[in-house]
């Protein structure tokens, strides 16, 4: 799974990225600090991966990932190449999910590029980029096919996402074949996006949210997390046991990673399940409804392609019986064939031919 930070440039997009990476990516008061994207893969934390550990003992502990990617800053234009303009939308593209991040925080020696800060404002502009860039993308498929008689189901679909666009309305499909057609297209505008609001830290443990109310009352139905990427950022610096302690001294509760993480995997509709192989148990991610085959190809191609039987047990089972020897003998686990359905928090033991 693969997250990209945007927005704006100086509204702590790559102060966010540190602080859920430690990738120690460069942070400075000017335009275009991030030239280039910033990539950071960092272990998706999961409760019952470490609950695993603790009842199963295993050398090896492998937790699922995730990519963070740190995007430059757009600014007015983008659509047309302004700023780093191309750069940034191909860098857009790229990933599953967007992390758009909004200043919302005064600071008269951080420049803004608009002189002052209004969120709905910058949001809206950013989007506004984000449907511009579509439109364009449209238009040049609408060009290749419109002489083509074979595509005329595809560009009486293609003409209908640009009108939703030109609406400044997000592309929808009512079938399979319309579905395939729009993630041919790979659109800025179909990706799902949670907005951060970047704040005060002592706004954010007053609690007071005046700014992310507005930013709900103007864009409707979206999720929208407020944090504070500078505090988070310090306390990426502490130790763990430390954490907790200073969180509750200024009065922050929770890390924005695992909110975050939380909130794309349910965008993504994205499901865990994990694995238990000689001495290593092991998470994985998976797109919900996918059959056991699917799974089995994620951990090696060898098991899906001579794939026999899956044998199945969930995380509760094994958390009841403490051992899988116990959860065999008490009949909980489960044969089952090539078209299971995964669950989350399915353990699977993959059977395959030599």
């Amino acid at each position: 799974m693969q997250i990209g930070i945007i927005g704006y440039p100086n509204v702590g997009k790559s102060t966010l990225f540190n602080a859920l990476t430690g990738a120690g990516a460069p942070v400075a008061n000017y335009p275009f600090t991030t030239v280039d994207k910033n990539v950071g893969i960092v272990p998706i934390p999961d409760r019952r991966l470490e609950k695993l550990n603790s009842i199963l003992r295993p050398e090896k502990l492998t937790p699922a990932t995730v990519k963070f990617v740190d995007i430059a800053g757009l600014v007015k234009g983008a659509s047309k190449g302004e700023g780093l303009g191309n750069r940034f939308l191909a860098h857009i593209r790229e990933v599953d999910c967007l992390l758009h991040l909004v200043r919302a925080f005064e600071d008269p020696e951080l420049i803004h590029v608009h002189g002052r800060v209004e969120p709905v404002r910058d949001i809206e502009a950013v989007n506004l980029e984000l449907f511009l860039a579509d439109l364009e993308v449209v238009d040049r498929r609408i060009d290749k096919i419109r002489k083509k008689t074979e595509a005329k189901e595809e560009l009486f679909f293609v003409r209908n996402v640009r009108n939703s666009l030109e609406r400044g309305e997000h592309p929808i499909f009512k079938n399979d074949k319309e579905r395939r057609y729009l993630s041919e297209y790979n659109l800025l505008t179909t990706k799902p996006c949670i907005y951060v609001l970047n704040m005060d830290e002592e706004d954010l443990a007053e609690g007071n949210l005046e700014a992310m109310q507005k930013v709900k009352e103007s864009l409707g139905e979206v999720k929208v997390l407020p944090i504070s990427a500078k505090s988070e950022y310090e306390l990426s610096l502490l130790e763990t046991s430390e954490r907790a302690l200073m969180r509750r001294e200024l009065g922050i509760q929770g890390f924005a990673l695992d909110t975050i993480i939380e909130e794309s995997y349910n965008m993504l509709n994205l499901i865990r399940f994990y694995t238990i192989k000689g001495e290593e148990t092991r998470a994985w991610t998976l797109l919900r409804g996918s059959k056991v085959l699917e799974a089995a190809h994620k951990v090696h191609t060898d098991m899906a392609e001579k794939f026999i039987k899956a044998e199945v047990f969930s995380f509760e089972d094994i958390v009841k019986c403490e051992s899988t020897q116990t959860v065999r003998e008490k009949g909980l686990m489960r044969v089952e064939g090539k078209d299971y359905v995964v669950e989350d928090g399915d353990i699977i033991l993959i059977r395959f031919g030599v």
